[in-house]
C-alpha cells in the first residue's frame, strides 16, 4: 500500500470517528429519602454555586419576618394596591434604597417548588410613572420599569429514564429575577 492508501484509511478512520454518537447522557436520578425538602443534591451546590450570596436569596428571610410581624414596621408599610406614593423628603434619608428611589418598588416573594433555590425576592415597581423630585408626587413624563438580573436555577422535573414515580432528575436553568426598578424615557410613537 502506497502513501496515497495510508492517506485514504486514515481519513476514512477520522470520518468514521466523528460520525460516532457519544453515549447517551443519563442524569441521575433522585428519591424522596435522599432530599430534603424543598432542597437540591448537595453534590450540585458546589462551593462555585453561592445561592445564598445572591441578593434574591438573602432577601428572603429578611422579607418572611416582616410577613410574620405584620409589615408594620414604619419602614416597611405596604402601600395600596396600585398607589405610586409620595415622595417624603425627611423620611427618606433613613429609608431603604426602593423606598427613596424615584421609581420605587416593594419585594414579594416568588416561591417555586420545583426550583432551587424555591424562594427568591422579586421586585415589583409601585408606580408606572416616575416621583418628580419637586412635587414629590407621580409624573408620566418618565416610565418606571423592572431591572432584571440572569440567575442560575436548579429545576426539578421527573426522571426521563425510568417508569418509578417519584423518583426526580436537576436541569440547570437561566430565570431572569426583577431586582429592582428604574425610570427611563417613554417610547415615542414614531
Amino acid at each position: 500500500m502506497g502513501w496515497l492508501g495510508v492517506l485514504v484509511l486514515l481519513s476514512t478512520l477520522g470520518l468514521c470517528r466523528s460520525l460516532r454518537r457519544p453515549p447517551p447522557h443519563h442524569p441521575h436520578c433522585y428519591g424522596a429519602a435522599e432530599l430534603g425538602e424543598g432542597e437540591a443534591p448537595p453534590h450540585l451546590l458546589g462551593r462555585s454555586l453561592r445561592w445564598d450570596h445572591q441578593g434574591p436569596v438573602q432577601l428572603v428571610p429578611h422579607l418572611e419576618r416582616l410577613q410574620e410581624h405584620g409589615g408594620s414596621h414604619r419602614r416597611h408599610r405596604r402601600h395600596r394596591e396600585g398607589a405610586c406614593p409620595a415622595l417624603q423628603l425627611r423620611v427618606g434619608l433613613h429609608s431603604e434604597h426602593n423606598e427613596r428611589s424615584i421609581s420605587p418598588w416593594r419585594y414579594r416573594i416568588d416561591e417555586d417548588e420545583n426550583r432551587y433555590p424555591r424562594k427568591l425576592a422579586f421586585a415589583e415597581c409601585l408606580c408606572s410613572g416616575c416621583v418628580d423630585v419637586k412635587t414629590g408626587r407621580e409624573t408620566t413624563s418618565l416610565n418606571s420599569v423592572a431591572i432584571h438580573q440572569t440567575m442560575m436555577v436548579l429545576r426539578r422535573k421527573p426522571c426521563p429514564r425510568t417508569s418509578a414515580t417519584g423518583l426526580v432528575t436537576f436541569e440547570v436553568d437561566y430565570i431572569r429575577v426583577p431586582v429592582g426598578c428604574t425610570c427611563v424615557l417613554p417610547r415615542t410613537g414614531h
